[in-house]
């Protein structure tokens, strides 16, 4: 193995050296100048990713092409012969890129490379784009769109990407979040609260078609998904809470905001426990969404069963009155496990009181405000039939006909259909949670906030990959998700060697 001379080494060093020294000559000249601190400022930057830029490939040099003779046995006892001329990679980090000449073996020049020693001894990525710029690249399209990002990182860093590399990515990143969920470990038992909730919810997102979908054989396709359209992306929501008892006219108060003189000031409320976001936006070849619900609900049913089973918690099941929500539940939470207690979000129970009320007078009016708070006074105490039975006498009182008497069997049969899911005076007795407002909340922060933005469309890949990663980064992993994705894709491309692998040898002058 060829080692670097020292006397390249010094030149090196020297080299950096200056750079440095070109900083303290700024400076000095800056205050001589009168230059303005946002001047400095930016010519300090600068100047600090040039020493960043000739430190990197100085890093690089030490490291030498390689080389490791002409033959190398690898682990599993095969042998692979040195390719005959340096083959050159490209590494595009947060200080510019560089263009790796190394030595690489295989079996012969045509055919692939099986053993790259100077990529495995850096862990390299596979794609051109370090760990560290595929961080802050994908990061920031969480929140902002991809030729934003793109404008935005050239602007700090002097980096040009294409929306194109940047959407391909994230794609490519997505694929870990699957294995990571499952390698997520269960949260101390003692940091949880005695309340397990399990949540979903559908939320539509914005579509448009792909290139494969709109166009066969070169002929244009006139059927098939319209500009605009939405397809329903299935969010789920697991975490535990602390017991919160709270009375039905406590509650009442709170929804129509209603001041309240009490001697006591009421107790804090709690706050959920290692709340887990994840979201899905997938169909299969038929284009049905079983995909996306096995995905979520099976998710959900693992954390359940991890993180309630050995603490003996109640399994509280929170949702809408969507029927096929409440079907997958039962079908994938562990029932054998745990009593499920299903519990219909009390804010969409209000909102069909409020769409009864509004059936009889106008909106606005006193005589609807102070019928949707009797009627919702009876629902909190659990009186739904009741409900059900005043409604009616009312709509026969006043003759209620057509699409406005159609209107309100719906909603009475929607209580009804969810009457067993109502039993409100009984969840505020015990503490139970009985809004969704965490599955809302998600629904809001990973779909809205990111990709119902004016004129966004997408496609399923790019849906569900952007889905996943802001399902991680809303569930507060990121940094843990991107630390396993390095790990996951370094074992893969080098299943022999590790980072601190004394072993592999490098070029390093004395």
């Amino acid at each position: 193995m060829t080692k670097l001379h020292q006397p390249t080494r010094k030149s090196k060093n020297e080299s950096l050296q200056l750079k440095v020294n070109e900083i303290v000559q700024f400076i000095e000249a800056a205050v001589d100048e009168r230059l303005a601190i946002h001047e400095v400022e930016e010519g300090l930057w600068r100047r600090v990713l040039k020493i960043g830029r000739e430190s990197l490939a100085m890093f690089f040099d030490l490291h030498g092409d390689g080389d490791e003779g002409e033959q190398v046995t690898l682990a599993d006892g095969h042998t692979v012969n040195r390719l005959k001329d340096p083959h050159n990679r490209a590494y595009l980090s947060v200080f510019g890129e560089f263009e790796l000449s190394r030595m690489v073996y295989g079996t012969r020049e045509s055919q692939k490379i099986e053993y790259a020693p100077l990529d495995a001894r850096l862990q390299l990525p596979q794609s051109k784009f370090s760990y560290l710029l595929q961080d802050w690249d994908q990061s920031t399209s969480l929140e902002m769109p991809f030729n934003q990002v793109s404008a935005t990182i050239e602007k700090i860093l002097g980096l040009r990407q294409s929306v194109h590399s940047l959407e391909r990515s994230g794609r490519h990143l997505a694929e870990e979040v699957a294995s990571f969920w499952e390698a997520q470990p269960t949260p101390p038992a003692e940091a949880e609260g005695a309340l397990l909730v399990c949540t979903a919810d559908g939320k539509g997102v914005p579509m448009r078609q792909s290139a494969e979908q709109a166009c066969i054989d070169g002929v244009k396709l006139d059927k098939g998904m319209r500009a605009g359209s939405k397809k329903m992306a299935l969010i789920g929501s697991v975490y535990t809470i602390e017991a919160y008892l709270r009375t039905p006219d406590e509650v009442l108060n709170a929804l129509f905001r209603t001041p309240v003189t009490s001697p006591a000031p009421p107790s804090a409320r709690p706050k959920p426990c290692f709340k887990h976001v994840r979201a899905a936006l997938m169909r299969d070849e038929t284009g049905t969404t079983a995909p996306q619900v096995e995905t979520i609900f099976g998710w959900m049913a693992q954390e359940a069963a991890k993180r309630g089973m050995a603490a003996q918690r109640a399994l509280i099941l929170l949702m809408d009155g969507q029927e096929s929500l409440w079907n997958a539940g039962l079908k994938y939470l562990p029932e054998q496990d745990f009593e499920v207690i299903e519990i219909l979000d009390l804010i969409h129970a209000v909102s069909y009181i409020w769409q009864a009320a509004h059936l009889f007078y106008p909106s606005g009016s006193e005589q609807a405000f102070k019928l949707a708070r009797k009627q919702l006074r009876r629902i909190l105490s659990g009186e739904v039939d009741s409900v059900i039975r005043s409604l009616r006498r009312m709509a026969v009182r006043r003759v209620l006909k057509g699409k406005r008497r159609e209107d309100l069997e719906q909603i009475c049969n929607y209580f009804r259909n969810n009457a067993k899911r109502m039993a409100y005076d009984e969840y505020l007795a015990a503490g139970y949670p009985i809004a969704s407002g965490v599955i809302e909340g998600a629904c809001r922060t990973v779909v809205n906030d990111r990709m119902e933005r004016s004129g966004m469309r997408w496609v399923f890949d790019g849906a569900h990959a952007m889905l996943g990663l802001r399902s991680i980064r809303l569930s507060g992993l990121w940094d843990d998700f991107i630390k396993f994705r390095i790990t996951q894709e370094s074992r893969r491309l080098y299943p022999d060697s590790a980072a601190n692998d004394d072993d592999i040898p490098f070029l390093c002058a004395a």
